[in-house]
C-alpha cells in the first residue's frame, strides 16, 4: 500500500506541537519566576534577624582582626592588606546592621519593603545603596591586591620581599581606596528617590534628571565589568595560579626534607600553610562574587532579569557576603599559629603565658643519666616541693 504525505495535516501538527512547547516553557518560565517569588517573600522575613547576628559577629571579629593585626610582631605586607580589608569589612556591617534593623526587622507591615514615611530614613537608604557598594567593591579589590602579593612573594622569592614591600601594599590600599571612591560617582548621582503625594510614601528610584544621560551608562559598565566581571575573572585565574604555587612548593619541601634539610623544609612548610590561609580568603571572595558576577553578565543581555530574578536574589547574595565579611577571623585562627598566640596574649589574660597554672616545666638530666622534670615558678625561682621524676 503506497504512502500518502500529508502536507497541510503535518504543518497543522507542527504548529500543534509547537504552540504546546511555547505554552510549556512560558508556563514554565513563569512559574520559575512565582517561586522565586515566594522565596523571596518568605526568606525576607527572616533575613533581617539573620542579618543582625552575623553583623554582630562580624563587627567584633573584624575589630579583633584590627588589634591583632597592627601588632609590631604581625607588620607585614600580607597583614597591611589584611588590615584595611578588615576595616572596609567592619564599615559595611556598621552601615548594614541599621539599614537591616529600620527595612526588615521593624519594617511596617503594611508597606512593601523599601518604602516609608519618614523622610530621614529614604536618606539613609539612598546613603546605604552607594555606601555598601563601596565598601563591598574595596573589599573584592584588596583580597585581589593580596593575591597578587602572595603569588609574587612565592614566585618572586629573591625580588617578592622588595617589590611587595610594606611601603607599596600602603600605596595599593590607598590607590584602591581612592579609585573605587572616584569610580562610584555615577552611582551616587544617579540614586535618588520619589515621594507619592496620594500615598505619602517614599521610595527609592532613578535620578530623573540623569537616567537618560551618560551617568546611567557609565554607572552600569563600572558595576558590571569593574565591580563584577573583572574581579571574578581575576580572582579565579588567582586561585589557580596560588593553587600551582602552593603545589611547586610542597615539592620542594619534600625534596629538602629529602635532603635532610629539615630547618629549610619547616620554614617552606610555614610559608605554604600562610598561602593557604590566603587562598582561603581568596576563594571565600570567589564564592561570593562569582554567582553575582554570572548574574551581571546575563542581566547585560537580558535586562528584564534585573527584576524578575537579581532583584529577588538580592536578600541571599547579601547575606552570603556579610558571611564572608565576618569570616576571616574563623581562617585567621584556625590557619595561623602566630595569629592565635597574638590574640590570645591581647585578649586573654587569665591565660598562662607558658607552663601550667603558674609552673613552668623544665625537662633535666641528671648526672647518672636519669631524667626528671623540674617545675619552676614563673619568676624563675625553683619550687623544690614540685619534682616529677
Amino acid at each position: 500500500m503506497a504512502y500518502v504525505y500529508n502536507y497541510e495535516s503535518s504543518v497543522q501538527n507542527i504548529s500543534e506541537n509547537l504552540s504546546f512547547s511555547a505554552s510549556t516553557i512560558n508556563k514554565t518560565t513563569v512559574d520559575d519566576f512565582q517561586s522565586l517569588t515566594e522565596f523571596y517573600k518568605s526568606y525576607a522575613g527572616y533575613h533581617g534577624y539573620i542579618s543582625v547576628f552575623v553583623c554582630t559577629f562580624g563587627i567584633i571579629s573584624n575589630l579583633a582582626n584590627i588589634v591583632v593585626l597592627t601588632r609590631k610582631n604581625m607588620v607585614t605586607s600580607v597583614n597591611v592588606i589584611l588590615t584595611w580589608l578588615a576595616v572596609a569589612d567592619t564599615l559595611k556591617m556598621l552601615d548594614y546592621l541599621p539599614f537591616v534593623t529600620k527595612f526588615y526587622i521593624l519594617k511596617d507591615p503594611n508597606l512593601k519593603y523599601f518604602q516609608t514615611r519618614d523622610y530621614s530614613a529614604i536618606i539613609f537608604l539612598l546613603f546605604h545603596a552607594s555606601f555598601s557598594l563601596v565598601c563591598h567593591s574595596i573589599a573584592v579589590w584588596l583580597t585581589i591586591a593580596l593575591a597578587i602579593f602572595r603569588f609574587l612573594f612565592i614566585w618572586f622569592p629573591t625580588y617578592g620581599t622588595v617589590w611587595c614591600s610594606p611601603f607599596r601594599a600602603k600605596i595599593v590600599i590607598c590607590s584602591v581606596y581612592i579609585s573605587i571612591i572616584v569610580l562610584s560617582i555615577p552611582n551616587y548621582a544617579i540614586n535618588s528617590y520619589s515621594y507619592d503625594n496620594e500615598t505619602e510614601l517614599y521610595m527609592s528610584a532613578k535620578s530623573e534628571s540623569l537616567k537618560d544621560e551618560w551617568f546611567d551608562d557609565a554607572n552600569q559598565y563600572i558595576h558590571s565589568i569593574l565591580f563584577k566581571l573583572v574581579p571574578c575573572f581575576m580572582l579565579t585565574i588567582l586561585t589557580l595560579l596560588l593553587i600551582y604555587a602552593m603545589h611547586k612548593a610542597y615539592i620542594k619541601r619534600k625534596e629538602l626534607k629529602r635532603f635532610g634539610k629539615k630547618e629549610d623544609a619547616d620554614r617552606h612548610h610555614e610559608h605554604n600553610r600562610t598561602t593557604g590561609m590566603l587562598l582561603a580568603v581568596v576563594v571565600m571572595f570567589l564564592i561570593t562574587e562569582l554567582p553575582q558576577g554570572i548574574l551581571t553578565l546575563i542581566v547585560s543581555s537580558n535586562p528584564e532579569w534585573e527584576t524578575k530574578v537579581y532583584n529577588k536574589l538580592g536578600d541571599v547574595l547579601d547575606i552570603v557576603a556579610l558571611c564572608n565579611n565576618s569570616v576571616n577571623f574563623v581562617l585567621y585562627c584556625s590557619m595561623s599559629k602566630q595569629f592565635r598566640d597574638t590574640f590570645v596574649r591581647i585578649f586573654c589574660h587569665c591565660c598562662p603565658k607558658d607552663g601550667m597554672g603558674f609552673l613552668k616545666v623544665q625537662l633535666n638530666t641528671t648526672a647518672n643519666g636519669n631524667k626528671n622534670y623540674m617545675a619552676t615558678m614563673n619568676n624563675g625561682h625553683s619550687n623544690n616541693a614540685a619534682t616529677f621524676v
